[in-house]
């Protein structure tokens, strides 16, 4: 086990609070969502690449089960601002994207590699709470989960 996996929040953590700026130009926070909605965290790369462009489209496609599920969707990579901004509107993107330029909200999660100074792709599923209920963090970057497996942790709630 790596020392990312080690001290990545598992089930029944409490999740580190986080503030972002977001493509909207708002800064998120996610303790915002507490008692309204539980949030599923997802960690990627890069934008721009074949697996997280890939992701981040099949997100888009179930953007509104997620909402009918009271799920909101924060994408988060280390990217600027601006290049997330570039990425949404080429996709068409409903959810906004969270940019962790300086990497503290990678390292407060446990995802950041440090080899290559970007996060691993991970997620974490946050109840009302604010207590994790699920997590996954990806052995490497060209793996993602798909859509109707984080639909079923989601039914769990």
């Amino acid at each position: 086990m790596t020392k990312t996996e080690q001290t990545a929040p598992q089930a029944g953590d409490h999740a580190p609070d986080l503030t972002a700026k977001s493509t909207s130009g708002e800064t998120i926070t996610l303790s915002q969502f507490r008692g309204k909605k539980s949030v599923l965290l997802a960690f990627f790369p890069l934008a721009f690449t074949g697996t997280c462009t890939k992701e981040l489209q099949c997100f888009t496609e179930d953007y509104d089960e997620f909402a009918g599920k009271d799920v909101e969707i924060l994408p988060i990579s280390v990217d600027s601002t601006d290049s997330l901004k570039e990425f949404k509107n080429k996709l068409g993107m409903k959810t906004e994207l969270l940019s962790d330029f300086k990497r503290d909200i990678s390292r407060a999660y446990g995802v950041l590699n440090a080899e290559k100074f970007y996060s691993n792709r991970a997620y974490f599923l946050i109840d009302q709470m604010g207590v994790v209920r699920w997590s996954h963090v990806e052995t490497h970057g060209g793996l993602r989960r798909e859509n109707a497996e984080i639909l079923g942790h989601i039914a769990e709630l």
